[in-house]
């Protein structure tokens, strides 16, 4: 069978990956293109578009990119007329993806959604267009399965792909050599919320000298990249590609928000969830989105788990202070104590294993559905 996946950040690079290889173990004849990274490369799907030129951040960033964007729709139909898919399965990335997915309906094309779109956060107009276009939806989030069967979505719920990866036995650090602590510094994955977020990090943690702090690269950013904030400090270092190992040695982290704040919680790592994006976004963004947190933990305890810093919050005083309160031990206890009970909301690993099985077996089937009850 012919699948072509697409993703367009490193978060679906990552879980797209997963999939590639579940599907090849499922189906020894799988032809796989997509629309990704170099993780999903490593896999075995051909990559026919990458997912450093995809990611803009951003309701302004968006406008500007305008022209690029609508290229980009251009070539991915010509490539998926051309390379006449079974299957397009869409991961993530709903502002690009929802679109596609209308498109592909129009073509015959069956469409599969794994990693739901966060309509219940906002724009939740979205669904009607998910209900019409998309054949088999498959969630990550506990709560989200009765969520889009409501609105008679054909929903399966197959865990979190994270607890794939965090279970497995992690090289990691070698051995700290002294008494510092570790403090983990994840701020994303694009150019412009790294130079927003990393700068305020690093000034914070000058007060804590008793501190290093490792950056985690992300995969698309070279080390050059990095290297204005890394030269002149001793007690800044930098860690490309992984950031697993990172997390399994850190004491804490600093992280913006986004599916790191669940992978930090998972690793057991006290945090500070911090975001800043540009102030006409953040403005229309705070305006249309329905939700009382950003993190991901927050957000499946429906509580305040770990301290979020948003936007005018999101300054050097206020996080030294909400970093000297994780450092306290009773603060810290309380913390591990809900991430165990996150990971047992959760429950087992194995996302990507269900997803493939489900997507391989409906293939099959007249009409490209699996049953509900499956």
């Amino acid at each position: 069978m012919k699948y072509f996946l697409i993703a367009g950040e490193a978060s679906g690079d990552l879980h797209g990956a997963h999939l590639v290889r579940a599907i090849k173990d499922m189906d020894s004849e799988a032809n796989i293109q997509c629309w990704g990274g170099d993780k999903m490369q490593e896999a075995g799907a051909k990559v026919c578009k990458h997912i450093r030129e995809l990611a803009f951040m951003g309701f302004v960033e968006v406008l500007l990119n305008l022209p690029q964007i609508l290229k980009n729709f251009k070539l991915i139909k010509q490539q998926i007329l051309s390379f006449e898919p079974d299957m397009v399965i869409f991961i993530d990335y709903p502002g690009f993806n929802l679109r596609m997915a209308e498109w592909t309906h129009k073509q015959g094309i069956q469409n599969a959604y794994y990693i739901a779109p966060q309509v219940w956060a906002w724009k939740e107009n979205r669904v009607h267009k998910m209900r019409k276009y998309i054949d088999q939806l498959y969630v990550i989030l506990p709560f989200e399965k009765e969520y889009f069967e409501s609105h008679d979505i054909d929903t399966r719920y197959v865990g979190h792909p994270l607890l794939e990866g965090i279970t497995d036995k992690l090289d990691g650090l070698s051995k700290k050599t002294n008494d510092r602590k570790i403090v983990a510094l994840l701020p994303g994955s694009r150019k412009q919320e790294i130079e927003k977020m990393l700068p305020v990090m690093i000034k914070a943690l000058e007060s804590f000298p008793d501190t290093s702090a490792i950056i985690a690269g992300a995969p698309n950013m070279n080390r050059d990249f990095y290297h204005k904030w890394t030269k002149t400090n001793e007690n800044i270092s930098l860690l490309e590609n992984k950031t697993y190992d990172l997390l399994g040695q850190a004491d804490y982290a600093l992280v913006t928000s986004g599916t790191a704040t669940l992978e930090t919680a998972l690793f057991q790592v006290p945090q500070i969830v911090l975001y800043k994006g540009n102030w006409i976004s953040y403005q229309i963004a705070r305006r249309i989105v329905n939700l009382d947190y950003i993190s991901l933990v927050n957000l499946i305890m429906n509580r305040e788990v770990v301290k979020e810093l948003i936007q005018n919050d999101f300054n050097t005083k206020t996080l030294k202070k909400e970093f000297k309160k994780i450092l306290e031990k009773e603060h810290r206890n309380k913390i591990f104590k809900d991430y165990f009970e996150l990971e047992q909301k959760l429950g087992g690993k194995g996302a990507s294993e269900k997803t493939a099985q489900f997507i391989v077996k409906s293939i099959q089937k007249p009409g490209g559905k699996a049953t509900r009850n499956e």
